[in-house]
């Protein structure tokens, strides 16, 4: 009787802990939808990370305390930005190189500028090409006005000044809508949000005292309906191996300036 008595207290109090965490659940806030269903659905599964590491420093964490400083005379590069860079094989494109790739998919200009410290500034890199902005207009991490963006464009540039850093800003990439694939990440992509961020960029960097290097992808990629081209980019957002093939030696030039322009 006793026994029963226990087991029924005990069912009763873990009624009690499911019905409390049942109701916190309810009155949870719900994610405001954004009105793409993919979108939706991305946002969704990152609240983990939005709430316990916003920047990813985990991701490259290890990888960094691994990495010994550069050598007397290495001309470090750091390839700093979202899924386009993440996905980009960097040590294939530019092999011997010494340049590291610090791309994390998905991520907006916010959460890179949370470990810009920890993957750039730290790394001892001279040049750092950022290539980030498309997650922003998407709003991976919410709505993001043009000035905000931009803000923390320039946030990047005057860290890595501080540190004799030399950056080297990406224009935005075109999107297009050519596949099936293509429509719902075209869709989150004003068009002409990025040829407003491609201008800001462009006269940033025309600032002598910015002290940085514009990178023009836009215009190499770009087809004659403002769209990436089709052959370049399977989903019609990020490069494939023809895209990439076309970015390295743009790249790859754009890092010889730079490096032309800094200080001995």
């Amino acid at each position: 009787m006793k026994l029963s008595r226990n087991l029924q207290g005990l069912a009763f109090a873990l009624f009690l802990t499911v019905s409390a965490v049942a109701q916190r659940l309810a009155q949870a806030p719900a994610i405001p939808p954004t009105g793409f269903a993919g979108l939706d659905q991305y946002r969704a599964s990152r609240i983990a990370i939005f709430t316990d590491d916003f920047g990813q420093l985990a991701r490259y964490r290890e990888a960094n305390a691994a990495l010994k400083p550069p050598t007397p005379g290495e001309n470090r590069v750091v390839f700093f930005g979202d899924s386009i860079t993440d996905f980009w094989p960097i040590d294939e494109y530019f092999p011997g190189k010494p340049y590291i790739n610090r791309g994390i998919g998905g991520q907006t200009t916010p959460q890179m500028l949370v470990r810009f410290r920890q993957d750039v500034i730290d790394l001892l890199p001279k040049v750092v090409i950022i290539l980030a902005g498309t997650n922003d207009i998407a709003g991976n991490t919410g709505p993001m006005r043009l000035e905000d963006i931009e803000a923390n464009y320039a946030s990047f540039s005057e860290l890595a000044r501080v540190h004799d850093i030399k950056v080297i800003y990406s224009s935005v990439l075109p999107v297009h809508n050519y596949t099936p694939k293509a429509q719902d990440l075209f869709a989150q992509r004003s068009p002409e949000k990025i040829l407003a961020l491609n201008r800001w960029l462009k006269e940033y960097c025309a600032t002598a005292s910015n002290g940085c290097t514009y990178l023009d992808y836009f215009s190499a990629v770009v087809d004659d309906k403002g769209l990436l081209k089709k052959d370049l980019a399977d989903d019609g957002l990020h490069p494939n191996a023809a895209g990439y093939k076309i970015m390295a030696p743009m790249a790859e030039a754009a890092i010889e300036k730079a490096l032309a322009n800094q200080k001995p």
